[in-house]
């Protein structure tokens, strides 16, 4: 079965070939990743574009296609197929993608977040494979995240369930999901910048060394990336603002345990390349916060998709339209 899958996304979009094993699984077999341009027209045009030269590569034609997937982030809507203004995607106003796939290509097209689109791919082929119950987080640039429920998506009434990092840990604290204090400003990329630039702040004007930032005129370049390797290199405010950002991963994943009493809970991007600085004190925090009988079923794992999830997002999702 031949599928095609458009990954969505603020900074760059990918068109992708994919195959269907015997076995169910699915496979890339080739896709074109391009900058994305502005406004759904031309942005759209180019997936097809892309898409007709995979096609061509490949000697398929639009009737060898079963089915395409589209990965975007939201808000959206999964049942009518339309995009509604994304705040990554200025123009996207009511776009009704869906539609306009199925009529360029002629076959069933399916569009979901791409945090739902991401956790049914670890479900379906990843860290989540073999379980019913999976919560998935992003816990990359922002924090969203995808539920499955006994063995199926649950999106929500109005395709805004999972939306986590809107959830308020603290009355202060770093921004994100624009609310101070949020899951997503406690974890996230963008919020252990934040943190990180505070407590780099906080140590230089007192004299102390910062592995990560060595001046105050610096501040404006602290990511997460350059905290965690101070802290992998053993920087003590490094390791500090990672302590930090696992206490709160802790409470709100404690939330999210009573709550859904999940198999599984499984951690994309930061918690894939960092989670050994995160590891310890969440468990300390979750054994203190939940319900033994919930976190004694529940496993907390790094994503294993890695680098192919958008991508393989964007392929489940092919593969649901052509199964419906």
């Amino acid at each position: 079965m031949n599928i095609l899958g458009f990954d969505i996304g603020g900074t760059k979009c990918a068109s992708i070939l994919g195959k269907v094993e015997n076995d169910g699984s699915a496979k890339i077999v080739e896709k074109i990743t391009f900058p994305t341009k502005v406004g759904p027209n031309p942005t759209i045009e180019t997936l097809f574009e892309n898409s007709e030269l995979l096609l061509e590569k490949y000697g398929l034609k639009h009737s060898d296609l079963s089915g395409v997937g589209i990965s975007c982030g939201g808000p959206l809507d999964s049942v009518r197929g339309v995009i509604m203004s994304p705040p990554n995607l200025p123009l996207w106003d009511d776009v009704r993608i869906v539609e306009v796939v199925r009529q360029h290509f002629g076959v069933p097209a399916y569009v979901q977040n791409d945090a739902n689109a991401c956790a049914m791919a670890e479900w379906k082929y990843g860290a989540g494979k073999g379980f019913k119950n999976v919560v998935f987080l992003t816990f990359g640039t922002g924090m969203g995240s995808g539920i499955i429920l006994d063995g199926k998506l649950f999106s929500g009434t109005s395709d805004m369930a999972g939306e986590v990092g809107h959830i308020r840990l603290s009355e202060f604290g770093p921004v994100g999901y624009g609310k101070a204090g949020s899951f997503e400003g406690w974890c996230s990329g963008g919020g252990l910048a934040q943190l990180g630039q505070v407590r780099a702040r906080e140590c230089l004007q007192m004299g102390q060394k910062v592995g990560y930032c060595k001046s105050l005129d610096e501040l404006s370049y602290v990511t997460a990336k350059s905290i965690a390797e101070a802290a992998h290199s053993g920087d003590a405010v490094a390791i500090g603002v990672f302590d930090t950002c696992a206490e709160y991963l802790g409470r709100a994943l404690s939330i999210i345990i009573d709550i859904l009493n999940p198999q599984v809970i499984v951690l994309g991007s930061i918690y894939v390349r960092s989670g050994d600085l995160l590891e310890k004190r969440m468990w300390e925090v979750i054994k203190k916060e939940s319900i033994h009988y919930a976190y004694d079923v529940c496993k907390i794992v790094p994503a294993q998709l890695q680098e192919n999830i958008g991508d393989m997002a964007a392929l489940v999702l092919a593969v649901e339209a052509a199964t419906k």
